[in-house]
């Protein structure tokens, strides 16, 4: 990434390590000069932290943010003197957390310092040690800070409250404050980009399971709403069309997890309808509510699509997290067994008709579950999966592995080698029936390389007692995320969608 000082004239910018992929260098270019004798201004030499450049609010200042999965630290330099040395804001210090903005006469600082699931913290401009900060918002067990932005009259925060958004105005005059009400059971909302602090508006984005997303600017003072833009649906889309839920199934623990689901009105729970369950579940990951226009293609042939928001994400704050990675892993797998036998048993989805798609890390759920479950579903869509999981995390030269350790463990150690090997879903196949499987994998993939699943379908294939549809996609053309470009990515979704309508034997094709 790149960002420039306020002269116009230097810009900072990000280097990638050509094998690894991570972002390890930021450097310092002005305008006219040979690129070739551009200063390196910072390195990061622990290679399981990122460096990123960014400006504060305020335009005041730069930050060099040094990122690892739990642990952060930041550089400083004034916007009008890019030429100056960065100096440390606070010194890392493994698993504190913080993120940096700056307005007006304070730095303010999200951290998790004491604060499992973060608190607001003000610092005066000379003073960024860590001692020297002051609580704004205290912590709170029951609500995760998600982010803030800064106003010259408002604070806004972002707040995760029982696994949705909250966004919460504060006025910095008074103290009084508000919320914004979406009115649905399951949503997402996300602040937008506020690049000004002296104005009264606040632009955010609002999506939902039948919503698309869409933009407002909303006038704190007035309370007024002003619809910007929002994503088009071509066809006969009305959003009265469809309706969304929200419920909550019980874990083997006890634990309850949220699901949010859509489907068309005239539904009726009868057990007798498609229905695909979606989950991810790791890196904090938090899956929100949201619209796809191609989805209506399931739902408008009695797809029901559910997700399942199981631990290892972050909607229920970072216990929720952390209770699903590392030696608590299988937690992840067991919660999507739960919700996917939860909706079958209130009617929700018909059993030989129940799905499961998941993609990456959702992959590796996708090969866990059919291993612990291979009776429970139907049919199966792994995307990119990541299925060799002892393997890979003890191959240190393949990108993003060392950095992943703290998600994972590192299987050096014999403690996390053993918990690992016992969930891999390529060590854990067995000669067994498993379900009808679509697997991607792309080429040209940094991730998950496509030998992965590749390997693990041929194991499949060698040790399967059935004879359900496997099959193997490889996109010669396409990285991690798949095929790009405007079309090609929809021939992708309409592969998996064939699958899944043909294997539910829809007559509407």
């Amino acid at each position: 990434n790149m960002e420039w000082g306020n002269d116009n004239r230097t810009l900072f910018y990000s280097r990638q390590d050509p094998e690894t992929l991570r972002s390890f260098q930021i450097f310092r270019h002005r305008l006219g000069t040979d690129p070739k004798l551009d200063t390196l201004v910072y390195e990061e030499t622990d290679e399981t932290f990122s460096v990123s450049i960014e400006k504060t609010k305020s335009k005041r200042y730069l930050l060099i943010g040094s990122h690892q999965s739990i642990t952060s630290e930041y550089r400083y330099v004034n916007a009008d003197h890019p030429e100056h040395d960065f100096q440390i804001f606070q010194a890392r210090k493994r698993g504190h957390e913080y993120d940096v903005d700056h307005l007006g006469d304070y730095f303010f600082i999200r951290t998790n310092d004491e604060a499992k699931n973060f608190r607001l913290m003000r610092t005066e401009i000379k003073k960024t040690d860590i001692t020297q900060w002051q609580e704004v918002i205290p912590h709170r067990v029951e609500v995760f800070l998600e982010g803030f932005e800064l106003f010259e009259n408002f604070l806004v925060l972002e707040e995760r409250k029982q696994g949705l958004i909250h966004l919460r105005m504060l006025r910095t005059t008074d103290g009084s404050e508000h919320e914004l009400d979406f009115g649905e059971p399951a949503y997402l909302a996300t602040l937008g980009d506020n690049l000004e602090a002296d104005t009264p508006y606040l632009r955010f984005g609002y999506t939902s399971m039948t919503t698309p997303m869409t933009i407002y600017d909303y006038h704190m003072e007035s309370r007024e709403k002003i619809l910007l833009k929002q994503e088009p649906v071509l066809g006969d889309f009305h959003v009265s069309h469809y309706q969304t839920e929200r419920l909550f199934a019980p874990a083997p623990d006890g634990v309850s997890i949220p699901i949010s689901l859509v489907y068309k009105k005239g539904f009726a729970p009868n057990g007798t309808h498609p229905l695909l369950l979606y989950g991810y579940g790791s890196y904090g990951a938090s899956i929100d509510a949201s619209f796809s226009s191609p989805r209506l293609s399931l739902l408008d042939r009695g797809f029901v699509y559910a997700i399942a928001h199981i631990r290892g994400g972050e909607e229920l704050g970072r216990q929720w997290y952390e209770s699903g990675k590392l030696l608590y892993k299988k937690n992840t797998f067991t919660d999507f067994i739960a919700c996917a036998e939860f909706l079958v048993k209130k009617g929700y989805g018909a059993p030989q008709k129940l799905f499961a798609l998941g993609g990456s890390a959702g992959g590796l759920l996708m090969g866990a579950i059919m291993n612990m479950r291979p009776d429970l579903f139907h049919g199966v869509v792994a995307q990119v999966p990541f299925v060799d999981v002892v393997t890979t995390m003890l191959d240190p030269n393949i990108p993003l592995t060392t950095g992943e350790y703290d998600e994972w463990g590192d299987p050096n150690q014999q403690q996390f080698y053993e918990y690992m090997l016992s969930y891999s879903p390529y060590d854990n196949l067995l000669p067994q029936s498993y379900p009808h499987l679509l697997v991607t994998s792309g080429l040209h993939d940094s991730q998950v390389q496509f030998w992965e699943p590749t390997k693990w379908v041929a194991k499949l294939r060698a040790l399967r007692t059935d004879n359900q549809r496997l099959l193997l996609k490889t996109n010669m053309d396409a990285g991690h995320s798949g095929a790009s470009g405007r079309f090609k990515r929809y021939e992708e979704t309409a592969m998996i969608y064939a699958f899944l309508l043909d294997l539910a034997d829809s007559v509407d094709l």
